[in-house]
């Protein structure tokens, strides 16, 4: 689980009637962050500051959110409760919160008009501890599906999945939400869950190249984001390295990922004083990444006629 990474703190809001929720990663003190977005339709908010070159150096908070581009008001939510607990970048008149936060599209599935809101972003980080995460229909994965290559009518559900490694002193968590046009496949390429023909098989085994079906698939509704973090100390630019391979991760198990369609987000959180080697960690994130979507799919239940892989 992420939450295996000293200090760090998971939440979820989950609104299992409207399908919808948000998640929220509260960070510990001097947490650097980079990310990188890969996708042709995000829907972000704070990520500019996340860049290597840019001056700030810490954040306190990482939010995942369903609802679209309305779900982004579930950081407002966010930012009140880190003011509250005294938690923000130091200026010389007052605490600001720095939370950078990513969407995903889930207004296709539920009610469309029920979106994580600023109450839900509250609610997230009171929930929030640093026990096992749920995994599975929770939080920002509530209401996410995959599979949509051949359009919805074949789509499977997603979900929300946490792992974790740990070597030593050294640990590395992930987190994924899975939302993708693409399917999710295993380490053999077999498809583990994704588009799904009348008869209970997958498409993809059939069309080994998954046309995109023009017309069929719905463009800008479809994101995978992924969080990682590690105990060791790396710099922004080193970070960004680390988020440019956890979209590896990404492409080890989603077929077909960083499409035209898709809004594909990564993040990568450092707070220790472990030493360890880039590349090591780069490809372990990268591992991790892929192990990580795989569980999000397998801990997903079936809901208002989209099947799960849980029943």
């Amino acid at each position: 689980m992420l939450t295996s990474v000293p200090g760090f703190k998971v939440g979820h809001y989950t609104d299992s009637k409207a399908m919808t929720g948000c998640t929220v990663i509260l960070c510990p003190p001097r947490t650097r962050a980079s990310c990188e977005v890969r996708g042709n339709s995000p829907g972000s908010r704070e990520l500019a500051l996340l860049a290597p070159e840019k001056s700030m150096q810490e954040v306190h908070a990482i939010l995942l959110t369903g609802g679209s581009a309305f779900g982004l008001a579930a950081c407002d939510g966010v930012i009140r409760w880190l003011e509250e607990h005294r938690i923000g970048y130091q200026t010389p008149w007052a605490r600001v919160p720095i939370v950078p936060a990513a969407v995903v599209f889930d207004l296709n599935v539920g009610s469309n008009m029920v979106r994580p809101d600023s109450a839900a972003g509250y609610k997230a980080c009171e929930s929030a501890s640093a026990e096992s995460i749920a995994e599975g229909n929770v939080g920002a994965g509530t209401g996410v599906t995959i599979g949509k290559w051949m359009g919805v009518e074949h789509w499977m559900k997603g979900g929300l999945g946490s792992s974790a490694f740990q070597i030593g002193p050294l640990t590395i968590g992930a987190l994924a939400v899975v939302n993708a046009v693409g399917d999710v496949v295993g380490e053999g390429g077999n498809v583990l869950a994704g588009a799904r023909a009348s008869d209970g098989t997958f498409l993809g085994d059939r069309e080994k190249h998954r046309p995109l079906a023009r017309g069929k698939v719905l463009e800008d509704v479809n994101t995978t984001l992924a969080v990682v973090a590690t105990n060791a100390d790396f710099s922004k630019l080193e970070l960004f390295r680390i988020a440019q391979r956890v979209h590896d991760g990404m492409a080890r198990a989603i077929v077909p990922v960083h499409t035209s369609y898709d809004g594909d987000v990564s993040f990568a959180l450092s707070c220790g004083g472990e030493r360890a080697d880039l590349d090591y960690v780069a490809e372990l994130a990268a591992q991790l990444t892929a192990e990580t979507i795989r569980r999000a799919v397998r801990a997903a239940q079936s809901v208002s006629g989209v099947p799960g892989l849980r029943g």
